[in-house]
């Protein structure tokens, strides 16, 4: 088969999606990124195919503009930064991708849950497809708080009652969007979508998370598959010097790659763990110049970009914005979790984080050196933080992680 992959253009969700890319074509199958041109030197050191789309509104240098812009926002304005972002990518797919997929011979299409426009291009050409949920399901239910908030779970009849306004906020953002999607679905006589549900595969939809870390779903389709990270092993090994770990408690600490911009905040990471007995690692993924990466305080070893899973694996801590595949790696490796989220859907992670028992939250507004140092020093010397890492790394471990998605997505020639 040959399948087709649209995502969104940021690295938290390129590298899950290349995984289960080059898991299908371990098994002999054929599979196409589609993206605008800034991403193709990056999918295809990925090991997969590319095909550019965009040319004319998002032409070659665009998007690291964009997501420079997105680093200095938080809260409310990163969001509907993101949003109208995601409302131009939205028309660059209806328009370019059904004239891409016949050019290549997609047979099948891999879309990811944050894409609504790539299932509606499915449904125009009559293809099938799968919908990934790369970030957190944003499928409905309301005893599940909505995935931009950072509500606790309560299974009561007031949290059923704020979830629905959350939705309805929630529908109210993203409304340009729909509006986008919209307008092209009707062009080519598709029916109109009375919820953002009904975007989603009507095949198979596949979740990288296990259901362990996830609040309590009751609404879920049967489609609906929760396979835990989406990971496999790298095309090429990223370099780290390995010889300057010095034995001590390693504590890993990134920003991912849309907020590692941030130099305050890492200051504050070292400052909060110098003197302490442990050895911090930062990983800015290319967000510091050499300057300030120097300057940071205490004795952290400082690295552009570092094997996230293979220091994990060694790990006794994580501190972390709450992106999902820095939480979902830690986890998976059973590693606990001190989390300062930052916008998106990050509150939301640190409270499951919090749920399951296997970290601690402070707000981005409260978080100090000081309180940071506190919640550090608690979470590595409380056992039940690591134990109940240890069950979610388990959790991953049953789910099946890039192998079963892989099963799931072979699935879906059935309906070809």
């Amino acid at each position: 088969m040959h399948y087709g992959i649209i995502s969104p253009p940021v690295s938290g969700h390129v590298h899950p999606f290349s995984a289960l890319g080059r898991e299908l074509i371990a098994r002999g199958h054929k599979v196409t990124y589609f993206q605008m041109p800034d991403l193709e030197q990056s999918i295809l050191a990925e090991g997969l195919d590319f095909h550019p789309i965009g040319h004319s509104d998002h032409p070659a240098g665009s998007l690291p503009r964009t997501l420079a812009q997105i680093g200095q926002l938080t809260g409310l304005a990163a969001l509907r930064f993101t949003i109208e972002a995601v409302r131009k990518t939205s028309i660059m797919i209806c328009r370019d991708l059904p004239a891409a997929t016949r050019e290549t011979g997609v047979e099948v299409l891999l879309v990811d849950q944050m894409e609504p426009a790539g299932g509606a291009v499915a449904e125009h050409l009559g293809l099938p497809f799968v919908t990934v949920c790369n970030a957190l399901a944003l499928n409905r239910d309301l005893v599940a708080p909505p995935a931009f908030t950072g509500w606790r779970y309560r299974d009561v009849w007031w949290a059923r009652w704020r979830n629905h306004v959350g939705y309805a906020a929630s529908d109210w953002l993203t409304g340009s969007v729909v509006a986008a999607v919209a307008e092209f679905r009707a062009k080519w006589k598709l029916p109109a979508l009375r919820s953002p549900d009904e975007s989603f595969s009507p095949v198979a939809q596949i979740c990288q998370m296990p259901r362990e870390f996830d609040f309590p779903r009751q609404q879920l389709p049967e489609r609906f598959h929760y396979v835990g990270p989406l990971r496999g092993v790298a095309p090429k090994p990223i370099p780290f010097p390995w010889d300057r770990l010095d034995g001590r408690p390693l504590v890993y600490a990134s920003l991912g790659t849309l907020q590692n911009s941030r130099e305050p905040l890492f200051r504050a990471f070292a400052e909060a763990c110098r003197g302490l007995d442990l050895q911090l690692i930062i990983s800015h993924g290319g967000g510091l110049k050499p300057d300030q990466a120097a300057s940071l305080p205490g004795d952290p070893l400082v690295v552009g970009y570092a094997p996230q899973s293979e220091l994990l694996s060694r790990a006794a801590l994580t501190i972390t914005h709450a992106g999902l595949n820095t939480v979902l790696d830690s986890l998976a490796n059973g590693v606990p979790l001190v989390t300062v989220p930052i916008t998106y859907e990050q509150p939301a992670i640190a409270r499951r984080v919090e749920s399951c028992g296997a970290g601690r939250s402070l707000s981005l507004r409260r978080m100090n050196p000081r309180r940071l140092r506190d919640v550090v020093c608690d979470v590595m010397s409380q056992p039940a933080y690591r134990m109940a890492a240890g069950r979610i790394s388990a959790s991953c471990s049953r789910a099946g992680g890039v192998r079963r998605a892989a099963d799931i997505a072979e699935t879906a020639q059935v309906a070809t």
